[in-house]
């Protein structure tokens, strides 16, 4: 990997890290008060802890933070009521709005049955062997094994990216590239930002990678079409997929694509490392799940729940409404803290507690309702690819004493910055 390519890509990873980063405090610790004492709060919280938001910013809009988990699930439920058009004039602009997050109704509904086939289990399942196990074995771990020690987010970035863009169609000979597109897509998510100085640039930085991202997709739907759409890959599924007797054009599949590879990669990454993190602290529950592999779907799932990469969603009322007594007007902006539902005493005991045994009730870190992460299955069979082979190829690994220890911080798009590992 080209030096110049491996830290245009680290760096533009860390600087969308550090634009949703938010105020250095305690957010649990912020979050347990607001649901005890202000559960709605009129305002927008993650603005005031200085993450920028993915909806168009009018603020003529008034906005309520939700805190609560019955609070959020009753938003996250009800697409009818609480809606995502929004999304279309914000980080949706970069996407010409056709985006399946910015979209509501009948619209959503459609072209979600178009494409939910392509990202359930039984194809993902096909594809995990050869194309997301064997990658990641045999290109990321073989030749990091004799090393005895690495920074665990390293190939935390680089395998997600290897595998998501395989698994959609690009060649696979052509890694440089992929690094670029990769990068690309990283540069669409730094394009809202709070800071008025910082938003020209990221904004232009931002629309260059979309046209360029655009440009290099397009060309490989169209050698897909040309083939006649017959491979197993995301794309040439696109080209065959048909919803009552529609399917998509060239234009719609690669705009497609384009609005997925952004969080394709980052989530994947970040929830990752969260995991290893959080297993890598606790060494007698990595021995555990080392000696109990089905403990690995378990502790992906309480992962997402404990500290989800995401940390809230907006929707927009469309009408009237009253959450606990205080009233909504129409058009309002509704702020759902995911990880402060995700914790609520009420819901989840010992909320605080990283426990894999605790009895699975629905949590929010891939969302919840019609607009659930389309993604999640291929992102979660990625992370138990990836949690098997750690534990399989990089025998007794461990935190490297000699280095900081891992942090998981962010107001959004949380996960850690480093995880330096040692193994035998």
């Amino acid at each position: 990997m080209s030096e110049q390519n491996k830290s245009n890509l680290e760096q533009v990873f860390a600087d969308v890290a550090s634009n949703y980063q938010g105020n250095d405090i305690d957010l649990h610790a912020a979050y347990a008060e607001m649901r005890k004492n202000s559960p709605v709060l009129e305002g927008n919280f993650m603005e005031r802890l200085g993450v920028p938001s993915i909806a168009g910013v009018d603020p003529d809009r008034p906005c309520f933070t939700l805190f609560k988990y019955d609070d959020v699930m009753r938003v996250m439920r009800d697409a009818t009521q609480f809606t995502s058009g929004f999304i279309a004039e914000g980080l949706g602009a970069f996407f010409d709005g056709l985006i399946l997050t910015a979209m509501d109704g009948d619209q959503h509904k459609n072209m979600r049955n178009l494409l939910q086939p392509v990202f359930m289990p039984d194809t993902v399942n096909r594809w995990k062997e050869d194309r997301i196990d064997k990658v990641i074995r045999e290109e990321f771990l073989v030749p990091m094994a004799p090393q005895k020690g690495a920074d665990l987010m390293d190939f935390a970035l680089y395998f997600p990216i290897r595998v998501i863009y395989s698994l959609i169609g690009f060649p696979n000979d052509q890694p440089e590239k992929i690094k670029q597109y990769a990068a690309w897509a990283l540069a669409i998510l730094a394009g809202p930002q709070v800071d008025p100085a910082k938003a020209q640039a990221a904004k232009k930085a931002a629309m260059e990678a979309v046209v360029a991202l655009y440009d290099a997709i397009k060309i490989v739907v169209a050698e897909r079409r040309a083939e006649g759409g017959d491979g197993d890959d995301l794309i040439s599924r696109l080209i065959k997929a048909e919803y009552e007797g529609r399917s998509l054009d060239d234009h719609e599949i690669t705009t497609f694509v384009r609005s997925l590879l952004p969080a394709a990669g980052e989530t994947t990454t970040r929830t990752f490392g969260t995991l290893m993190t959080l297993l890598l602290e606790n060494p007698e529950l990595l021995d555990r799940v080392r000696n109990d592999r089905s403990l690995v779907n378990k502790a992906i799932d309480e992962s997402i729940r404990f500290e989800p990469v995401a940390t809230f969603k907006v929707r927009q009322t469309a009408e009237e409404t009253e959450i606990r007594g205080v009233k909504i007007p129409k058009g309002a902006m509704v702020s759902c803290i995911v990880s402060s539902a995700n914790r609520d005493e009420e819901f989840f005991d010992n909320a605080d507690t990283f426990d894999i045994d605790r009895r699975q009730r629905p949590s929010f870190g891939f969302g919840f309702g019609p607009h659930m992460c389309i993604g999640q299955f291929v992102a979660k069979t990625e992370i138990n690819c990836a949690v098997n082979a750690v534990l399989d190829m990089l025998p007794n690994i461990r935190l490297d004493p000699s280095k900081p220890a891992p942090e998981i911080t962010g107001a959004q798009l949380r996960g850690p910055h480093k995880l330096h590992v040692l193994w035998d």
